[in-house]
């Protein structure tokens, strides 16, 4: 596992900035790509290159691939962390904002990954690890935009895992549950600004407080868990196509799974009361 050319998008904070820090310890050499370059700092004083990335944004995402490319030759990890939730009622969210969702959680990803393919491709190795999240294959009222991007991601990588196992490139989905992260305050504040005053308020504020327990109040996984299954995914000679961890992760998917829509929407519902 030495001497790895690794890249984490999202790397500002949360898990990317965990990760980060543990791969740069392990001897790696570690570009770490977001948009607040001003909070990747104490990751460069360690040692990971910060360059600034906004995923929505074709030519940011060029810069990025052209330094590290120009500078290496091609990458050994991409670690596709960076994304965010788009949360409020369906019905009070535009069709501009819900492009942006996938704009920065499918399509940016993607045009990144693209860009590191043929340098992958060519060497008959490399790893494309891709944040999902539980709610890629579950769901929760309020984020209708969020899981629907979340989904296609978990499709996009399932159908990239199999295009690039002849070339000895692993393609590996990492399904996050609740944990200790912005994530709680990203999507509740909007959210409640988008639904908490119309029909939806009751939901909307009901939702946006048992996410900022879960996310900020110590109810959620630390980051670290996610990290040791990175660096598992990046160890591991044959990595498991996908690995959920931190908390609720598996139970939900087990009871999405394996119970049903109609017993899951109870639980879903009994959540929000």
């Amino acid at each position: 596992m030495s001497g790895k050319i690794i890249v984490i998008t999202g790397a500002s904070s949360g898990i990317g900035k965990d990760a980060a820090r543990r791969l740069v310890g392990l001897g790696h050499t570690v570009y770490v790509a977001a948009r607040r370059v001003e909070q990747m700092e104490d990751l460069r004083e360690l040692g990971c290159h910060p360059l600034r990335l906004d995923l929505s944004k074709r030519e940011e995402i060029e810069m990025v691939a052209e330094q590290i490319l120009e500078a290496h030759g091609g990458v050994d990890v991409l670690f596709n962390n960076a994304g965010y939730g788009l949360y409020g009622a369906f019905e009070e969210t535009t069709i501009e904002e819900a492009r942006y969702q996938f704009e920065v959680n499918l399509f940016g990803l993607a045009d990144l990954t693209q860009k590191f393919l043929p340098s992958m491709r060519k060497k008959g190795q490399g790893r494309i690890i891709n944040n999902s999240s539980v709610g890629g294959k579950i769901y929760t009222p309020l984020g209708s935009w969020y899981h629907a991007s979340k989904h296609a991601l978990e499709g996009w990588s399932d159908c990239l895992r199999i295009e690039m196992a002849p070339f000895g490139v692993h393609v590996i989905i990492i399904e996050p549950g609740a944990i200790q992260t912005e994530f709680g305050e990203v999507m509740a504040d909007p959210m409640v600004r988008r639904s908490g005053d119309g029909p939806y308020g009751t939901m909307a504020h009901a939702l946006a407080e048992r996410q900022r327990k879960e996310y900020e109040g110590g109810g959620g996984s630390d980051p670290s868990v996610i990290t040791d299954v990175v660096v598992e995914a990046i160890e591991a000679r044959n990595p498991k196509p996908r690995y959920a961890a931190g908390k609720y992760a598996k139970l939900l998917i087990f009871l999405r799974k394996w119970f049903g829509d109609r017993f899951f929407d109870r639980i879903i519902l009994s959540m929000l009361r």
